[in-house]
């Protein structure tokens, strides 16, 4: 047991790393090929949902690929995971993308931490934050329950990308990913004042979806953890 455990642990920390190494890389880059916010935002979430989709469908089989503790508290209420294990993945999807983010800036010769100075706390901001998650989790969870499972990875990143640009906030959607971010002050940062509110924000539509999960499917169906069920998030 301790092996399997060690094994999806590590499928969450590479996920999680790698998707935040994407996030964060391919918002430096869009800063350094142009000037113009909106070309930048469009190569920011086409790379992050390319990578995204890649990302489940390679880590799927190995944790579930949740790469979000979102996700994770999610299949958590709704038995998929026992607390353990969901504390653990909790643990390594902090870990794995605060050094994705410090890999993005030294592969982009930038310090490997430099807080952001992003101001994001703005209410419409948190409100936002909010909707992209709750958007998220129904997105995985029911698709799961419906019993298309194969289809996780292409609802999650198709959403995603969607997200970056009819939420305000550009849909962090994912704990991890927002702490995470405040490690860089380039393009998908966040300061760090403007954390606590965002992670509150989500884990409300944590409680929200979790709610709204049950009663849209009432038989219990629970997700195994070996189940492509995602997050991202940006």
């Amino acid at each position: 047991m301790n092996v399997v455990l060690g094994r999806r642990l590590t499928g969450e920390f590479l996920g999680t790393f790698f998707l935040l190494a994407a996030v964060v890389g391919s918002g430096i880059m869009a800063e350094n090929l142009t000037s113009d916010v909106g070309l930048q935002l469009l190569q920011n979430a086409l790379a992050t949902a390319g990578v995204l989709a890649a990302l489940i469908l390679t880590f799927a089989a190995v944790s579930g690929a949740h790469f979000n503790p979102a996700v994770t508290l999610t299949d958590l209420a709704l038995g998929g995971i026992d607390r353990t294990t969901a504390a653990a993945y909790v643990i390594v999807q902090i870990a794995g993308g605060i050094l994705g983010v410090i890999a993005a800036n030294l592969m982009f010769d930038l310090p490997a931490v430099e807080w952001s100075t992003k101001d994001r706390s703005a209410g419409h901001l948190v409100f936002a934050e909010g909707i992209a998650t709750l958007g998220l989790l129904l997105v995985i969870f029911l698709v799961v329950r419906a019993g298309n499972a194969q289809m996780v990875a292409f609802s999650v990143a198709g959403y995603i990308a969607g997200a970056y640009y009819f939420t305000s906030s550009t849909s962090f959607a994912n704990p991890a990913v927002t702490v995470s971010r405040m490690f860089s002050d380039t393009f998908a940062g966040i300061e760090p004042a403007s954390v606590p509110l965002f992670v509150v924000a989500q884990l409300t539509a944590v409680g929200i979806g979790i709610a709204l999960i049950r009663f849209m499917t009432p038989v219990e169906q629970a997700v195994p953890a070996s189940a492509p069920v995602h997050s991202d998030a940006t």
